[in-house]
């Protein structure tokens, strides 16, 4: 069966700097020393009857583990994207207004997992370790690689509404 996600990429602008989305770093040992591939839009599943971009708010606002900010413009829409594996995944941006606050503790949720693989040992992990702000360059050399379209999508409508 396919799972289907939704997650919310945030972005702020800097004054001649350009653009920067923030993504989240997968926690676990897998993980853990890897880099391209290994960030995510925040991101997670979709309950049952669940609409979409409620759980794309959701799931953010559980991976940060804080209250998302507001924002006075509606969410933008970023479309589908399939991932490798088949998982699809529906993403929204929203841009972070200033001051961002110190996002260097991330106190999200967490899961457990069996590690390593099939041998009983159960670990509980964070779903993101980490969090940080990159370039729309760097985000799409290090976020999995079907989401890398989520980053060119949003630069396209940031750039068009300039």
């Amino acid at each position: 069966m396919t799972t289907t996600s939704a997650g919310l990429l945030f972005y702020r602008r800097l004054p001649g700097a350009g653009l920067e989305v923030l993504l989240g770093h997968m926690g676990g040992p897998f993980w853990a020393r890897k880099d391209a591939g290994a960030w995510t839009v925040l991101k997670g599943e979709i309950d049952p009857g669940e609409e979409p971009h409620a759980a794309a708010l959701r799931e953010a606002g559980e991976e940060l583990g804080l209250e998302l900010p507001s924002s006075s413009a509606p969410d933008l829409e970023l479309g589908e994207v399939r991932q490798r594996a088949g998982k699809r995944v529906f993403a929204w941006a929203r841009e972070w207004p200033a001051p961002v606050p110190d996002l260097t503790r991330v106190a999200g949720n967490t899961v457990e997992i069996e590690w390593p693989p099939r041998s009983g040992r159960r670990l509980e992990i964070p779903e993101i370790d980490r969090v940080a702000w990159f370039t729309p360059d760097d985000a799409r050399r290090l976020v999995v690689s079907a989401q890398a379209a989520f980053v060119d999508r949003l630069e396209n409508a940031v750039a068009e509404n300039a």
